[in-house]
């Protein structure tokens, strides 16, 4: 490689996203000018083999919530690994499904940690326009060729570009300019009950002691080309609230005809009525006692920042991608977006009981689970949230009601004076591109691991592109944008290599 202390010349230019053309901006760095035309061909050599592997990935489903092709999950996300280049990639056994922890030794001063998951939500097929598995290629009005598919842009499209970036230094002849600590897990979308065991085992743990942060390629471009820079997320509780006969003692053991219930009590009645303590009379505001007692709220400096972002943002647009008309309580869009980064929340993902075909059945259940999650804003924790909602649960006489914790984690902030993130915001600057800070993302990701004790490191999401859908039918990664304010993948994977290289130089 090059000698590192040579400037470089930097191209990357946003005209029409996904165009095969597509140029670096002008830029200083640890590569010259002819690494950059190298690795720009080999880019635009391999968009082929580039979405052919994200399809392949994407075709095989791992699904830890169902227990459904994770072994061959895991190991498809270790043979990508070694494929683009790595030095080592071990499995990582935990309670649960395995880790993967690998490194690739570049020979650089520095070295960066890369987080991945490999793990999807669970889909059905019915409620696909294409089946969620077959990773089909197709026209978007308005957006241009998409992938559609489970996983496509959560997070198996924005990781296989950052993978294909890889491929690029390799097949251009570089050398990448960081050293790489890698670390994976298969049960993020079950809340991560196990990723401690893969990031605390001791060699993995002095590893990523090294890294100057850690970071998740995500396509972080909404539709009118702006990108956002997290400054940290939410945590998260995932458990359900399981009310039966066995453990409240009333009510029936098997299912009834529905007429007895004129003379024995129901557990699904039961379970509605704990939950309607959880939240006040408006249905939304959390009303479990001690749970959000040691929520911090925000400060001037978020609130400054999110009114900043609220001036930028298009609520038509934001509404319509969402599928909403109205924002609870009737707020209006500055007030929405506060409540978005700073408001706890306790949400119903699903309430099952009985019998949901066809038809009716005239029974009365034995039993009704709901499934629930709760976000947390910093200073709470989930073991405190946990144990708020048991207590609270007692002490209004549903103490019967068990309550299984089935994954969380504690909020994650990173500083925005940090390395990582001064770099990212360079890089989007660099494309002619001016980020939005945003104090923190509503949805969550085990970044904790990494803030908090005992790594304390930066950590968040970087990329170009767009896709959206994440957990609902449709979910698509934008492959050849026709769109001129947001990448396809080509655009993406340049934008990978481009931040490679400033981690290097920062």
């Amino acid at each position: 490689m090059p000698d590192r202390q040579l400037n470089r010349r930097r191209f990357f230019e946003t005209t029409v996203a996904g165009a095969a053309g597509l140029a670096f901006a002008r830029r200083s760095s640890a590569a010259d000018a002819s690494d950059l035309k190298a690795i720009q061909n080999e880019i635009d050599k391999r968009h082929d083999e580039a979405v052919q592997r994200l399809q392949d990935w994407i075709r095989q489903p791992s699904i830890a919530a169902e227990n459904r092709g994770m072994t061959e999950g895991c190991d498809h996300m270790m043979r990508l690994l070694t494929d683009a280049g790595f030095d080592r990639v071990n499995k990582v056994p935990t309670d649960g499904q395995p880790g993967v922890f690998a490194t690739l030794d570049a020979g650089a001063p520095k070295t960066v940690g890369i987080y991945f998951m490999y793990d999807v939500k669970q889909a059905d097929p019915a409620e696909w326009s294409s089946p969620p598995f077959e990773a089909a290629l197709v026209d978007k009005p308005g957006l241009g060729k998409v992938l559609i598919g489970r996983g496509a842009v959560n997070q198996k499209g924005p990781e296989a570009t950052w993978l294909a970036a890889l491929h690029a230094f390799k097949g251009a002849g570089r050398k990448l300019p960081v050293n790489l600590v890698f670390v994976a897990e298969g049960e993020e979308e079950i809340g991560s009950p196990h990723f401690p065991q893969v990031v605390r085992r001791p060699d993995i743990l002095a590893a990523l002691r090294t890294c100057t942060g850690v970071y998740m390629p995500m396509p972080m471009q909404a539709l009118d080309g702006t990108v956002t820079i997290n400054l940290g997320a939410k945590g998260v509780v995932e458990l359900e609230l399981v009310s039966s006969s066995e453990r409240w003692h009333r009510g029936p053991k098997q299912d009834l005809h529905s007429s007895n219930e004129a003379r024995v009590d129901s557990p699904v009645w039961h379970l509605v009525q704990a939950l309607a303590t959880l939240v006040g009379p408006d249905g939304h505001t959390p009303a479990i006692e001690g749970y959000a007692e040691k929520a911090r709220p925000l400060t001037a400096v978020e609130k400054g920042l999110i009114r900043d972002a609220a001036k930028r943002q298009n609520e038509d647009m934001v509404k319509q991608q969402l599928g909403v008309e109205h924002w609870v309580h009737n707020v209006d869009f500055l007030e929405s977006l506060e409540l978005l980064v700073g408001r706890p929340t306790v949400n119903i993902e699903g309430l099952v009981s009985g019998y949901t075909g066809p038809g009716g059945k005239t029974i009365l259940p034995h039993k009704a689970v709901a499934k629930l999650d709760l976000r947390l804003v910093p200073n709470m924790t989930a073991a405190d949230s946990l144990a708020a909602l048991k207590a609270h649960l007692a002490k209004r006489g549903f103490a019967d009601i068990e309550v299984n914790m089935t994954g969380g984690y504690d909020p994650t902030t990173t500083d925005v004076n940090s390395a990582l993130i001064r770099a990212q915001a360079t890089v989007y600057r660099k494309a002619g591109l001016d980020p939005i800070l945003w104090p923190r993302l509503a949805g969550s990701w085990p970044g904790y691991i990494f803030t908090g004790d005992p790594l304390r490191l930066p950590a968040g999401h970087f990329g170009l592109g767009h896709g959206n859908g994440a957990h609902a039918p449709n979910e698509y990664y934008v492959i050849e944008s026709t769109n001129p304010k947001i990448q396809g993948i080509a655009g993406a994977i340049r934008s990978q290599v481009d931040y490679l290289y400033e981690l290097a130089s920062d």
